[in-house]
């Protein structure tokens, strides 16, 4: 398995559409910070058949210190969920032979 990076996926990108890679860029970027602005302000972000985005609060809670074996406090805080659609179901499940083509319908 390796790291595919946002740099890698511009390039990628910018060839299959042959746009300019600067413009690309800052689409994906838009984009991002976009999601981003939208789960800061606790609203669901949903793809069909992509998935969905959303945001859930993990409780405060009592921990402890694995070294020093002292106990403490850890606040609540914001995470990110995802949870897969149907075409991506589909698709991560197939046999690697099959899934080495991204489908076209996401």
């Amino acid at each position: 398995m390796s790291t595919v990076t946002k740099k890698e996926l511009i390039d990628r990108i910018a060839k299959q559409t042959q746009a300019k890679r600067l413009t690309v860029k800052n689409i994906v970027q838009t984009f991002l910070e976009e999601i981003t602005a939208e789960l800061r302000n606790g609203n669901r972000i949903e793809f069909r058949d992509f998935g969905v985005f959303e945001t859930r609060t993990r409780a405060s809670r009592v921990a402890q210190n694995p070294k020093t074996l002292e106990r403490v406090n850890v606040p609540s805080k914001r995470t990110v969920k995802f949870k897969m659609g149907r075409l991506m179901k589909q698709s991560i499940s197939a046999p690697v032979s099959q899934s080495t083509k991204t489908p076209k319908s996401f």
